[in-house]
């Protein structure tokens, strides 16, 4: 009796869990977006781009000066290394020194700065980006989304669940295609 119990408890929750498994499967929708394309297609990233390379250059005449600084205190050094005495000579060996670790860093850095900056500058297209999908995803009732403008492995995609032309359309963005 308590077998039997045991067993009809087993039969009924493994039921249900294939019911659920099945209503969950036949409920989820999944689409895909290019960010990237969408990015390219919006008003504002003409002045961004162009706000990130007044920046690069900014970073640019920074890193010059002190690349100038550096070959100035070198062909100093190296035209007066004779009439300088031994503590004089380590001085100015550790300020070139100290400079060439301050360019180093300062490129690296640069580069840094400069992917900050345009994180910083697109953030709100990709706020208004996730709006509309959000928009579009509950129209269209996808449960989830990939984008396919990051490296990822997604090996194929069917273009009728591709809703970036739809997100688009509900930023107010018009595409035309050349035939």
């Amino acid at each position: 009796m308590v077998l039997k119990k045991t067993t009809m408890k087993n039969l009924i929750l493994a039921v249900a869990i294939g019911i659920i498994s099945l209503t969950g499967f036949s409920q989820t929708k999944i689409g895909t977006i290019d960010v990237d394309f969408i990015i390219l297609q919006m008003p504002e990233i003409e002045g961004i781009q162009k706000n990130i390379q007044e920046y690069g250059e900014t970073l640019d005449k920074q890193l010059n000066s002190k690349m100038e600084e550096y070959q100035a205190k070198l062909e100093d050094y190296n035209t007066n290394v004779s009439s300088f005495s031994d503590q004089q000579k380590l001085e100015k060996q550790t300020v070139i020194f100290t400079l060439e670790e301050d360019i180093s860093k300062f490129r690296q850095n640069g580069l840094q700065l400069l992917r900050i900056r345009e994180d910083e500058l697109k953030r709100p297209l990709f706020q208004k980006i996730a709006e509309a999908l959000d928009a579009v995803a509950s129209e269209q009732k996808y449960t989830q989304v990939f984008n396919t403008s990051a490296d990822n492995n997604l090996v194929f995609l069917d273009p009728n669940y591709d809703i970036t032309l739809a997100v688009l359309e509900k930023m107010g963005i018009k595409i035309e295609f050349e035939d």
